[in-house]
């Protein structure tokens, strides 16, 4: 690729890609948290990453869900699941309901917006904090979610923290 034909934002990333993949090659496991938003959704993009070589752990923070019933249950199904293929999982089982809908009244770029970039931001701190060379989300999965607004604020968020967000089109 030409450097003129693409925008330096553009060439960073492939940069990034291609470093990721001689990493790859030379056997060196890169350690990648994953944001969870459920055990089914977790199933593919684990099998993958480990596919792949990376060492994957798991993150689930998710104050949006509700009733609190649902919540909890796909809090329980993201244990089972880690537990079952022995995925070490962190987790947030904070139940901030209240405090979400009330920034979700005020978000100007509504309230997927909000929803993902709040999730996301914090999935970055943790990598960052835990020293994770990387971080990415199942939510990619999901032909229900904004996928190109997740894969924008992931960009944007990685660029805050520090940190490399993981793409691929799970």
């Amino acid at each position: 690729i030409e450097p003129h034909a693409v925008g330096l934002r553009q060439l960073l990333l492939m940069n990034i890609w291609v470093c990721r993949l001689k990493k790859k090659t030379k056997g060196d496991l890169m350690k990648i948290l994953l944001h969870l938003c459920c055990g089914p959704c977790a199933t593919f993009p684990v099998k993958f990453l480990r596919e792949n070589n990376h060492k994957v752990e798991g993150y689930f923070y998710n104050q949006n869900i509700h009733p609190y019933k649902e919540f909890k249950k796909r809090l329980n199904t993201a244990r089972e699941y880690a537990e079952k293929v022995n995925l070490k999982l962190i987790v947030d089982n904070s139940y901030r309901l209240e405090e979400f809908l009330s920034k979700v009244l005020t978000e100007p770029n509504g309230r997927c917006y909000y929803c993902y970039e709040s999730r996301l931001m914090l999935a970055a701190k943790v990598a960052k904090e835990y020293n994770f060379e990387a971080f990415s989300t199942s939510l990619l999965v999901s032909p229900y979610q904004k996928h190109e607004m997740i894969k924008t604020i992931c960009e944007k968020v990685a660029e805050i923290e520090q940190i490399p967000f993981f793409y691929y089109d799970y």
